[in-house]
């Protein structure tokens, strides 16, 4: 079987773990989910995001660092669940540009980022699941995470700006956008379909040729 590393970024509540979970069933690639719930600080963090921010992101960082060099050693097709890319470009950056993280505690999380950054080889493909604020509120609603309850709509709509001009500027590997509000891939046969075919066909190369990162 040939590799192929396929990153899957997106906002909160936008289908990244359920298109993670349908690639790996249809085409038998290797999981590799976010470690949400193992995250001791979470529950903390959105009680008091400025207290607990910096912890919180260490944490992400270092778990999707490791779960990337375990992808990169990995001889089968992988899709990962939220990139390391994410945690900094978005996240940690939102939370700076808020007032949740100092200027100290910033500066520290990008300069480790940073290094890890140039030392991980890119996924061959990241596929960015994109939706409107309203949608990611019925999907957040339906999974019904206790931690998320309070998730505002200001703040997706502050995550989807930086994702956006994230994405306009991501330049490490191809990419791959899909509109999540008019391909609902989780409850229409059709849609699964299509989105599932527009992986594998711009993965085809690396499948075929065994690409190696």
């Amino acid at each position: 079987m040939s590799k192929c590393f396929v990153a899957i970024a997106g906002n909160i509540g936008v289908g990244k773990s359920s298109l993670t979970t349908l690639l790996a069933q249809r085409l038998s690639w290797q999981p590799l989910y976010e470690a949400v719930a193992e995250n001791p600080y979470l529950a903390d963090f959105y009680e008091d995001m400025r207290r607990w921010s910096f912890h919180s992101q260490v944490f992400f960082l270092t778990r999707r660092v490791r779960h990337h060099q375990k992808i990169v050693c990995s001889p089968y097709p992988v899709v990962q669940d939220r990139t390391v890319y994410e945690d900094a470009e978005i996240f940690a950056r939102n939370l700076y540009e808020q007032g949740h993280m100092d200027a100290r505690d910033y500066a520290t999380y990008v300069a480790l980022y940073e290094v890890f950054r140039q030392m991980l080889p890119p996924p061959h493909l990241l596929v960015y699941l994109k939706a409107s604020v309203p949608v990611l509120l019925q999907r957040i609603a339906l999974r019904g995470r206790d931690f998320e309850r309070h998730i505002s709509p200001g703040y997706l709509e502050r995550l989807n700006i930086l994702y956006e001009n994230w994405i306009a500027t991501f330049t490490l590997c191809p990419v791959l956008t899909i509109d999540t509000d008019l391909l609902d891939f989780v409850h229409f046969t059709a849609d699964t379909e299509e989105v599932v075919a527009r992986i594998q066909d711009r993965c085809a190369g690396f499948l075929t040729a065994g690409g190696g990162s």
